[in-house]
């Protein structure tokens, strides 16, 4: 069984814009729900090889998880390989739109042992948590301007 889910919102902001905001590990506590630390290993935007620990709740747990930046294309994608809360691929996926910018957040991934049992509820709420997170992201970055 597996997860993969890529939901998306269109930001009424250029692409650049987005990404300055959306690729700076700096900003992750304002618009990453669940999360109450973000520790980056170097400050500024994210570039392949790249990693960041961050502080978690989930499904009632509290845990520390890292993740390292695999792929990164400039003001359009961020890859990063994250071990928990279980193994996924998650890629932040950033197209110009009509009205702005198209963007997506697809998570790919496997889980195991607690997780597992679990996993109809854990694919509905990865894609919930993900939708609220790009909510807060669109009305973060088109406030900002």
């Amino acid at each position: 069984m597996s997860v993969d889910v890529r939901p998306e919102v269109v930001v009424r902001r250029p692409r650049a814009e987005v990404a300055a905001y959306m690729f700076d590990p700096a900003n992750d506590l304002a618009w990453t729900g669940g999360i109450t630390a973000s520790r980056p290993d170097q400050p500024g935007l994210l570039t392949e090889g790249a990693t960041v620990v961050r502080t978690a709740k989930f499904l009632g747990r509290t845990f520390d998880y890292g993740y390292v930046v695999t792929a990164h294309e400039p003001d359009r994608l961020i890859e990063m390989k994250v071990e928990k809360p279980f193994p996924m691929i998650v890629r932040y996926e950033l197209t110009d739109a009509a009205e702005g910018t198209n963007v997506a957040i697809r998570a790919t991934g496997s889980p195991g042992g607690f997780f597992a049992v679990a996993e109809p509820l854990m694919r509905w709420q990865v894609r919930r948590s993900i939708a609220a997170d790009l909510a807060r992201l669109k009305a973060n970055v088109e406030a900002a301007h």
